[in-house]
């Protein structure tokens, strides 16, 4: 085994070799405060570019096409051209963006009831700090 690779159990207890690198990278594209935005947003149905960059708000243009080009790689959104004038271009989630928005949701669930314990373990935190 290649240092930094760890060995992985699968659901049925089968062995699974996985490097860390390969797993890091995915939860690192789908665990990004905007990819999980902009999955949430698409959950509901094809969404345009200026559509997406409204609803996201903060984000800039730059951030939006990096975010949607990396979900886009990974498999998780589909982009449609339509030849029209001006060009209309369409982001969708595709079945395997699907998939991500049970456990997306479960984590905004958690976050949000739990949001009263976190603020009071960051107060109690920061005035022991100071």
């Amino acid at each position: 085994m290649i240092p930094g690779d760890i060995d992985v159990t699968g659901p049925a207890g089968v062995h699974l070799s996985g490097s860390c690198k390969a797993v890091s990278g995915i939860l690192s594209r789908i665990g990004d405060k905007w990819s999980v935005l902009v999955v949430m947003l698409l959950a509901d149905g094809p969404k345009r570019f200026n559509e997406l960059k409204k609803l996201v708000g903060g984000i800039s243009q730059r951030m939006l096409t990096l975010t949607l080009r990396g979900l886009e790689r990974d498999g998780l959104v589909t982009r449609t051209v339509f030849p029209t004038i001006p060009p209309r271009v369409d982001y969708e989630l595709t079945q395997l963006g699907h998939s991500l928005r049970v456990p997306v949701q479960a984590l905004g669930s958690w976050a949000f009831e739990h949001l009263p314990a976190i603020a009071e373990a960051r107060q109690t935190f920061d005035e022991r700090a100071t």
